[in-house]
């Protein structure tokens, strides 16, 4: 595998904690783990917007979604709940690695970027930012400018006429098999950081490098190049 030049972050969930939403979900549904259920619900429903040419973006779909599950558990989601979630999902705080991690990639002379499904709104912090994260990348890219969700190819083909790069310079780093499938389809190398509760699917095209997170990634692609 060449050594890569731009690394491309997912950032819900790979760089960005959405187990911080979950006391919402203990107080909405009871349950903190319906928290899993709503984003597995807000993946499948983004995927279903792009493939039906139906694009509303992250934040408007997430809180239907969250609605949907209110109608199936039979609980009232709130105006203040949605409120809530949209908050949280803004302000979600890295994992604990990610600085360390992402020092020492910037160190190596890596060019670092994010793609993200979720919107950048004028005026308003993105989610990297309110990490304090944004310092370490030279773009933040969103899909609302495709009008299409990862894992679909013009998300990653946009992002290398916007970073003026081939796929073959790239290498897509995230913590979902699926986000990868998408990029390796569009000429990416790939990079699966193992978060809690994700795992690559053995009969699908495997990531080059597998990581249970930024520091381990960072050793493995220091050693392999």
């Amino acid at each position: 595998m060449p050594t890569p030049s731009i690394l491309v972050f997912d950032v819900n969930e790979t760089l960005l904690a959405i187990d911080s939403l979950a006391p919402l979900f203990g107080d909405v549904f009871g349950d903190r783990r319906v928290l899993r259920e709503w984003f597995n619900q807000l993946i499948l429903y983004s995927m279903t917007a792009t493939l039906s040419d139906h694009y509303v973006d992250f934040f408007t779909l997430g809180p239907s979604v969250l609605r949907m599950l209110g109608a199936i558990h039979e609980v009232i989601v709130t105006d203040d709940d949605i409120e809530r979630l949209r908050e949280g999902f803004r302000t979600m705080p890295p994992h604990p690695e990610v600085v360390d991690g992402l020092n020492r990639l910037h160190e190596e002379g890596l060019r670092l970027v994010s793609l993200t499904n979720s919107p950048h709104r004028p005026g308003t912090p993105t989610p990297l930012e309110n990490a304090g994260l944004a310092n370490f990348f030279e773009q933040q890219l969103s899909v609302d400018a495709s009008h299409a969700f990862k894992p679909a190819p013009v998300v990653y083909r946009h992002a290398c006429r916007q970073l003026g790069a081939s796929p073959t310079d790239c290498m897509m780093v995230a913590a979902h098999h699926w986000d990868l499938l998408g990029a390796r389809n569009t000429g990416f190398s790939t990079a699966l950081i193992t978060r809690p509760g994700n795992a690559p699917v053995g009969a699908l095209p495997q990531p080059d490098i597998v990581a249970k997170d930024l520091l381990e990634f960072a050793a493995h692609l220091k050693r392999d190049g």
